[in-house]
């Protein structure tokens, strides 16, 4: 084994020249439980035997065992498409949170990650999920909850981060697939969307040269086919079919402190100016840096966002 590293991406994956991957973060899992804060019960579900692509699904105790029909959020987390997972503490405890808050059923996606599962990996494991969520429209699915509980004619999409990428570019399939899913996406909820581009905007032009290379870099690796930070599936300002966005609503949120401000706000501008024919709407926490609310879900500015999305799904 050789400790001769190929890439480091401290604090939070290393590559080695051997092809070993270490990960530093998002390691820790949970199981799946009734969690007593909030009322909400989690059970884990595997989506292809032959995969491994499995899912956690979320839903608040008083609706199990009855007929009452909720909103169904399919949740992508973060982690660059390349740590954390569906069974983290960190996106468990959220997802109970919003499942609380907003009333509804979750299915949050443990995709396979990168870089032994490169992309388009990930977003072909969400693909499958949502297939997958879809054969539950006659109530005759793998899942009861579904079955008895969500109601597919009122689904969203939500991520953060690379999640958040995730989820814009399963709402982009929906719109373009002549592949019937048997769902109705509502709207999107992208939490600091992990966009980019080979031309810098805004405040992108006064970050350091190094930091430019170190995202490109990253993205290359999780997605070593790709034509660089142009590729549509990162910068949507590439996409000519963005007008065909599914769903009906979306709603992104930035942080003024956050590397990708100006990518969110670009996004939230870029698919009014396409015609897309929807409701957009933008949630941007003063002072806060990437994902903060999930690191600080007590905050002020957290509390106020999970209302706030909340409200939208709900």
């Amino acid at each position: 084994m050789s400790d001769e590293i190929a890439h480091d991406f401290s604090p939070f994956i290393k590559f080695y020249k051997d092809g070993r991957v270490e990960r530093l973060k998002g390691n820790d899992i949970v199981p799946p439980s009734l969690d007593l804060k909030t009322g909400v019960e989690s059970t884990d579900i595997v989506v292809s035997a032959e995969t491994g692509l499995s899912a956690r699904l979320y839903i608040p105790k008083t609706a199990i065992n009855t007929s009452q029909k909720l909103p169904l959020l399919v949740y992508f987390h973060g982690g660059g498409f390349c740590i954390e997972t569906a069974f983290s503490p960190t996106y468990h405890d959220y997802l109970n949170s919003l499942a609380a808050s907003a009333n509804i059923v979750v299915v949050s996606v443990d995709y396979r990650r990168a870089p032994e599962h490169p992309l388009p990996i990930a977003y072909d494991d969400s693909w499958a999920v949502l297939k997958w969520i879809s054969s539950h429209f006659e109530q005759t699915g793998p899942s009861e909850w579904l079955n008895s509980n969500a109601d597919l004619k009122r689904v969203f999409f939500a991520g953060d981060s690379a999640g958040a990428n995730i989820a814009h570019n399963m709402a982009m399939r929906v719109g373009l697939s002549e592949e019937e899913l048997r769902i109705k996406l509502v709207g999107s909820v992208l939490v600091h969307p992990y966009f980019g581009g080979k031309e810098p905007i805004g405040a992108e032009v006064k970050m350091e040269a190094g930091f430019k290379a170190w995202t490109e870099s990253f993205w290359r690796l999780a997605c070593p086919s790709t034509t660089g930070l142009d590729d549509p599936l990162i910068n949507p300002a590439e996409d000519p079919n963005l007008e065909k966005l599914g769903g009906e609503k979306l709603l992104v949120c930035v942080a003024e402190k956050d590397f990708l401000r100006e990518r969110g706000w670009y996004y939230s501008e870029l698919v009014r100016k396409r015609g897309w024919g929807g409701i957009v709407e933008v949630l941007e926490a003063k002072e806060e840096n990437h994902v903060f609310h999930l690191f600080n879900p007590s905050c002020e500015n957290a509390i106020a966002m999970l209302k706030r999305i909340s409200s939208f799904i709900s």
